[in-house]
């Protein structure tokens, strides 16, 4: 796929029903492999009772209920609720990088901002499936809290060290 901007991909997929399972499955897939991927990086790096601790385990119990929400949207479009395998294009850029607290915070701001940008314009579609904007309106707060929650554990420079592989990430995806 060549390089896209968040709209014109999501046009592309709301108007291709095939497309678009394929993408609400790899949300779900998302969803889920986030909320173990966050509380691995909380248990690595984090101690317990400290405000960092304390907001990776909200987002990661916000990831589960996202997982449970898409979920049930695959559940009503009658399609079955399960992970499916696929190569991770994005993570395996970005996650080698990942040394401490500070960069895996600064990882999950670039990630969270590059979803809450496709969230957005999701959100916003008036002509997105009802159902799936409905999902997608309901996501969309708690991944703006996500989005600043991660770039306040992260410093300055470690946004700024882990940009080059979070481009890199965006590229393997197909992302502008």
């Amino acid at each position: 796929m060549p390089n896209v901007t968040s709209q014109t991909w999501w046009e592309s997929t709301r108007d291709d029903t095939a497309r678009l399972h394929a993408w609400l499955y790899d949300q779900y897939r998302g969803e889920v492999t986030a909320a173990a991927r966050i509380e691995g990086v909380r248990d690595r790096f984090a101690t317990p009772g400290t405000r960092a601790y304390r907001v990776l385990t909200a987002i990661a119990n916000q990831e589960r209920a996202h997982a449970t929400w898409v979920g049930a949207l695959l559940a009503a479009r009658g399609l079955a609720i399960e992970v499916q395998t696929k190569q991770d294009r994005y993570w395996q850029k970005v996650v080698p990088g990942i040394a401490d607290l500070e960069t895996a915070a600064a990882v999950g701001a670039h990630a969270e901002t590059m979803r809450l940008e496709r969230i957005e314009v999701i959100a916003s579609d008036p002509k997105a499936p009802a159902d799936v904007r409905a999902v997608f309106a309901r996501i969309l707060p708690q991944e703006r809290f996500h989005a600043r929650a991660f770039t306040s554990l992260a410093t300055a420079a470690t946004l700024e060290k882990t940009a080059n592989a979070h481009a890199l990430g965006r590229e393997a995806l197909g992302l502008v």
